[in-house]
């Protein structure tokens, strides 16, 4: 049946993109600024060496792909894609870099056609492919998701599920909240057993003790808590009974359908980007800072330093054994099943085939054996 329903209708109006993929150099207060969504061509490359091959072996053109979010670290293996030309290499003479971080979700500007790929996550995701939008997950960034809970050693410090019963949540309007009730369900707990305090994502709430614990990101809030002079300590979500991953990349069905060949070649490129950038993450954060998301950061610049500390510790949530086995982007049969699981525990019931296509990935790696790299794992 053909897809006539606009974007807009595909997108549930009550699904609040700001409180779910926020994520970087964001400090406090930032986040009422309101970003227009924004465009950046990517067509700097760095040493043709550094990619492979000078000429490509088919000729893809250009195309735009919609980030999750500002230009931060979170997308440094796009930008060593551009600057290592694997992209090029692979085909294309133009991958445009769309920021993120406005009203605008990336399901809907794939869904417009204004980008071919999309970065965001299942939980974005699945609302509009339940309301019959075209969409499919071809990989992913992101073993795990980011989120968690951090307490203060200072204040009430949450260390385990047991923990949580009577304590005061700092949690951010929108689907956070949908998030963070899916959490306790999953793990067997009710909103009863928790108060939850409507928030922002300025953590001086919690340093002051107005609650217990601050629904963050493992990659920013607990970084911005030490620079503070504060002892974080993390409840994540992914190693608690909610191991849904994120930074997905999704496309249409019809791309799919139709060009397979590129999606792969685009895809190969992903991989030798984030092959590099999981590799250095002091480049992959003077490429965020100097070059790539300079002044984006909501008007200000990306702090260098603070960039590589997300850098470091997002290797954490892309590099799994699993991952040193079968390549960046896969996921397991076990991880797809977790993720229907989680999906449900949130409120959405769907299966992984409405969901996943991961047949592109199997054809890279089984053609490109060697962009499996044995990476050294974080320590937990």
């Amino acid at each position: 049946m053909p897809f006539t329903h606009s974007p807009s209708q595909m997108i549930p109006s009550s699904f609040d993109r700001r409180s779910f993929l926020r994520i970087g150099g964001v400090g406090a207060g930032l986040l009422g600024g309101g970003v227009l969504l924004a465009a950046c061509s990517s067509g700097t490359s760095g040493s043709p060496a550094a990619g492979g091959s000078a000429a490509a072996a088919k000729d893809f053109g250009e195309i735009a792909v919609q980030l999750s979010w500002i230009k931060n670290v979170e997308f440094a293996g796009e930008y060593f894609g551009v600057e290592n030309s694997y992209y090029k290499d692979a085909g294309f003479s133009k991958v445009t870099l769309l920021a993120g971080g406005g009203s605008t979700t990336a399901e809907e500007v794939v869904i417009s056609g204004k980008a071919l790929v999309g970065i965001s996550a299942p939980i974005a995701t699945v609302p509009s492919v339940l309301k019959g939008a075209p969409l499919k997950i071809i990989g992913t960034t992101y073993q795990k998701n980011p989120f968690c809970l951090m307490s203060l050693e200072e204040g009430t410090p949450i260390r385990t599920i047991a923990d949580l019963k009577g304590k005061r949540l700092g949690v951010q309007p929108g689907s956070n909240q949908v998030i963070l009730k899916g959490f306790l369900k999953a793990n067997g707990l009710s909103e009863s057993d928790v108060s939850i305090v409507t928030t922002g994502f300025d953590i001086a709430p919690l340093v002051s003790g107005k609650y217990d614990a601050h629904m963050s990101y493992i990659t920013n809030e607990p970084i911005l808590a030490d620079e503070e002079g504060k002892k974080p300590v993390v409840l994540g979500f992914a190693d608690n009974g909610l191991p849904f991953v994120a930074e997905t990349f999704l496309v249409l069905q019809t791309t799919i359908d139709s060009k397979r060949d590129l999606l792969k070649a685009f895809l190969k490129a992903e991989i030798q980007g984030w092959t590099a950038a999981v590799k250095d993450p002091a480049k992959s954060a003077d490429l965020a800072a100097n070059t790539y998301g300079k002044g984006a950061n909501f008007g200000k610049d990306l702090d260098e330093a603070e960039q590589t500390k997300e850098a470091t510790a997002q290797n954490g949530l892309i590099l799994t054994e699993d991952v040193n086995t079968n390549g960046l982007f896969t996921l397991t049969d076990a991880l797809v099943a977790e993720n229907i699981e989680s999906l449900a525990a949130m409120g959405y019931t769907i299966t992984a085939d409405k969901l996943f296509d991961l047949s592109l990935l199997d054809e890279v790696y089984k053609e490109n054996p060697d962009l499996i790299t044995k990476f050294t794992i974080p320590a937990a």
